[in-house]
């Protein structure tokens, strides 16, 4: 199986994990387009945020992430009327990681095995995904946030026409990262860089 089609077996998974969640909630109610998407903006988030949470962290159990990521991407849904609870099976992620280069994902049954550069891949569409979708990051660091950190990260910088700086740089788990600063905000970096 190539790379396109194990992104788009992931993808359907995603898919198919968010429809489970979100559809059963949504069989009697009508609602708008937008209100679907922020329906669904939590599941992806639950699942995005897991899956970055794993490909970051070196030293996870295999078991332990499969049980993080399936009570992070099947949240509870209420039975519909007339159902008994827990009648109904909702499909589940499950994330191992068999060796330090590769990473096993599977969704409904079907799984995926994941080299280091596909798993950049994935990262970064999942990254544009969620960059769009609503609600935000915290805007503080939450407390027990779990990361790895890049020192002296390779960097490059371009000058915008409007005066804005891009900057991008090399995170050795998210890959490259790009940013933008107006000329206010690249003061105010440089001075909290060079306090204390």
């Amino acid at each position: 199986m190539n790379l396109h089609e194990q992104l788009g077996a992931l993808e359907m998974g995603v898919d198919q994990l968010i429809q489970a969640v979100v559809a059963p909630r949504a069989e009697n109610i009508p609602e708008t387009s937008a209100e679907n998407a922020a329906q669904q903006a939590p599941v992806a988030n639950h699942v995005s945020s897991a899956v970055s949470s794993v490909s970051q962290t070196q030293d996870v159990a295999p078991e332990a992430a499969a049980v993080a990521i399936e009570a992070a991407a099947a949240p509870e849904a209420a039975p519909a009327p007339g159902e008994e609870p827990g009648a109904k099976l909702q499909p589940t992620l499950e994330i191992n990681r068999p060796a330090q280069n590769e990473i096993t994902m599977t969704i409904g049954g079907q799984t995926v095995a994941l080299r280091a550069e596909q798993i950049g891949q994935l990262i970064e569409e999942l990254s544009n995904a969620r960059a769009s979708m609503t609600p935000e990051p915290p805007p503080g660091i939450p407390p027990g946030w779990r990361f790895v950190s890049t020192k002296n990260p390779v960097m490059a910088v371009q000058k915008q026409s409007n005066g804005d700086r891009l900057l991008v740089m090399r995170h050795t788990g998210h890959g490259w990262v790009p940013f933008t600063f107006s000329p206010d905000m690249v003061i105010q970096m440089y001075m909290m860089l060079t306090k204390g």
